[in-house]
């Protein structure tokens, strides 16, 4: 029941869209990536990064080095910003692109955006939801209990609502990036193409994992649907 539920073929057909999306996503961003680390900027990711938050008034924000390759974000909160070691020392519009992203989101964080405040009060419930929907799901069939079945669809259900206000925020922490850049001269507008492409790309990656879990989700009612038809 459990390998014909989640590994079948259906729903590889289910989900072959976000799939696709998904692997073109990730082919833009290491060919844009790839392009702006050859064209090199007048600060370093993180002296970007310090520019745009003093500019804000975010003093009191610091900026890390962790290891890892784009495994750059905010921790909204410990009030840090953490960056990679290429984007950390990097002095390309790359480095400067993802640094000043990061900082959309701290920006976004001492202003109170709606979507970002929101899509942190749902995380623990997101995380809850990824980890324990499989388990009731599964059980449901096993047991052939509604209940088991349709609370594991509805947990399932907050990653998805968890997707889906995720996206505006990545997008306006990337029109925030990119106004910042521009506005504070760190860049010119024609450098600003290269951080665009940068950006999109990236966005692009985030569409894909939010339309694979509402075409999950739609799967699992489908099946629950057709089990108690």
């Amino acid at each position: 029941m459990f390998h014909g539920m989640f590994f079948n073929f259906e729903y590889l057909i289910w989900i072959a869209p976000a799939l696709l999306l998904a692997f073109w996503a990730q082919m833009r961003v290491k060919a844009t990536y790839a392009q702006a680390s050859q064209v090199p900027a007048p600060l370093s990711g993180a002296a970007a990064a310090r520019h745009i938050l003093d500019s804000a008034g975010l003093n009191g924000v610091e900026i890390e080095q962790i290891p890892g390759q784009l495994t750059d974000h905010y921790d909204s909160h410990a009030k840090v910003l953490r960056l990679s070691p290429d984007v950390y020392n990097g002095r390309t519009l790359a480095a400067v692109g993802i640094a000043a992203h990061e900082s959309g989101h701290a920006l976004q964080d001492a202003y109170g955006y709606s979507p970002l405040v929101i899509r942190n009060a749902a995380v623990p419930v997101a995380n809850f939801g990824s980890g324990i929907s499989y388990v009731l799901i599964i059980a449901g069939f096993l047991l052939k209990s509604p209940p088991f079945l349709w609370g594991g669809i509805a947990l399932f259900a907050g990653v998805v609502f968890f997707q889906l206000v995720n996206l505006p925020v990545e997008f306006n922490a990337s029109s925030r990036a990119k106004a910042q850049l521009v506005g504070l001269g760190i860049i010119n507008n024609d450098e600003l193409l290269y951080v665009n492409k940068v950006l999109n790309a990236a966005a692009w990656t985030y569409v894909a994992a939010t339309l694979q879990t509402v075409l999950t989700l739609l799967y699992y009612v489908s099946l629950a649907n057709r089990s108690r038809n």
